[in-house]
């Protein structure tokens, strides 16, 4: 197979479905593409029906191309990460691994266009965030929950707004953006830097204002990080968590117990936003990210501090924030379940709590007019009339 053919390929299946976010090439399975969160499989011309080994293979060699770094990682890591470009189509974050001696490969479809906060959709609290001068900003989510669309919305304000160089660490390079006011080097691991701790122990001697870690994903690059918020630096990074208290968690979680007092002293002076995603499907198609916002104020700091107690969890703390912007997955899930952005089933199934969400569905149901429970099924049993030979049950008391 030839780069064209392997092009080819790649283009027909990026045109076979609606909003394409990942190509998937599996030994025993056809080509398919994830449409709306829905495997799919591509008619092929010639039709492929099943990859062999061989094909995955190939297909893998092509996307390496003649990079020996990404090469040694997929024989002695099992895996490796790449991109690859579609001519001006599209960009591609590729992860090729290993599964039962074969080869399977994940191409990530990248966005080319610079997303913005308001094209997002996002709340107004958000403008906040670009305005900070230092400190950390984590956005944390599963994965493919839009965490790098939101971080490159974040770059993009600050590159409008501000006169600054700003340093990425990324794996890959995702979002391409262009110098306005500010000065953009970013850097690829495997290319450029060969550690996340490494790049960003030299991005310090690279006079940034901004940093972006691709991943904080071991303590070493976690505690450089708070160092490098500490010196004056506006850090931003992403963890796979499900929400801001877990976040926390997962920090003090990466260092021995001894540590962990001076990193939540650490953490509570630097830690500036946590910013939870979940993507969900929307009424009509395609999907919409339900956030959790928490920002840093004299609870939250206690809590990092001392830990969680009662009343003073962060699920709590956002929970009385929120006249202030910051919020909870419930609310978001009850802000779009009552704009008609998601149905109910969903609500329920992304949220924190059922119980006040559940509460909260029913209250905007009642302000709607709707019912709120069903009683379709209900109906009245026919009065008894003398002649009817239908007996009567009735209670019986014994009395001892």
């Amino acid at each position: 197979m030839r780069r064209p053919e392997l092009d080819y390929i790649l283009s027909t299946m990026l045109d076979s479905q609606p909003e394409v976010s990942d190509l998937l090439f599996t030994v025993g399975k056809p080509p398919q593409v994830e449409s709306y969160g829905e495997l799919k499989p591509v008619q092929l011309d010639p039709p492929i029906e099943a990859l062999t080994p061989y094909q995955t293979e190939t297909i893998a060699l092509n996307l390496i191309g003649e990079n020996q770094w990404l090469i040694r990682d997929l024989l002695t890591r099992g895996s490796c990460d790449a991109s690859y470009s579609l001519s001006d189509k599209a960009r591609f974050r590729v992860n090729i691994f290993s599964q039962r001696g074969h080869y399977s490969i994940v191409c990530r479809k990248l966005n080319t266009t610079i997303p913005t906060l308001d094209s997002l959709g996002f709340p107004e609290i958000f403008k906040q965030i670009p305005r900070e001068k230092t400190g950390l900003v984590l956005v944390t989510g599963a994965t493919g929950s839009g965490k790098s669309t939101t971080l490159a919305a974040i770059l993009n304000e600050i590159n409008q707004s501000r006169a600054v160089h700003i340093v990425t660490l990324e794996d890959p390079v995702e979002y391409v953006h262009p110098h306005r006011r500010a000065t953009f080097n970013q850097r690829e691991l495997g290319l450029d830097f060969d550690t996340f701790a490494n790049g960003l122990r030299a991005a310090l001697r690279q006079a940034p204002k901004v940093i972006l870690v691709g991943e904080m994903r071991d303590r070493e690059t976690v505690s450089i990080a708070l160092s490098a918020a500490e010196t004056g630096h506006l850090v931003l990074s992403t963890l796979h968590t499900i929400d801001a208290g877990q976040t926390i968690n997962r920090i003090l979680g990466m260092f021995e117990p001894e540590e962990q007092e001076q990193i939540r002293r650490r953490l509570a002076d630097t830690l500036r936003w946590v910013i939870s995603q979940r993507l969900a499907p929307k009424v009509g198609g395609g999907r919409i990210a339900l956030l959790e916002i928490m920002g840093s104020n004299l609870r939250t700091q206690e809590s990092i501090r001392l830990g969680e107690s009662e009343g003073k969890s962060f699920y709590e703390i956002i929970e009385a924030s929120y006249p202030f912007g910051w919020r909870t997955f419930d609310h978001s899930c009850l802000e779009a379940y009552e704009k008609g952005l998601i149905t109910e089933e969903t609500a329920l199934l992304y949220c924190s709590k059922r119980g006040p969400v559940s509460r909260g569905i029913d209250n905007i149901k009642k302000a709607r007019g709707e019912a709120t429970i069903n009683i379709g099924n209900l109906r009245m049993k026919p009065a008894w009339t003398p002649g009817d030979d239908t007996e009567l049950s009735m209670p019986t008391l014994k009395l001892k």
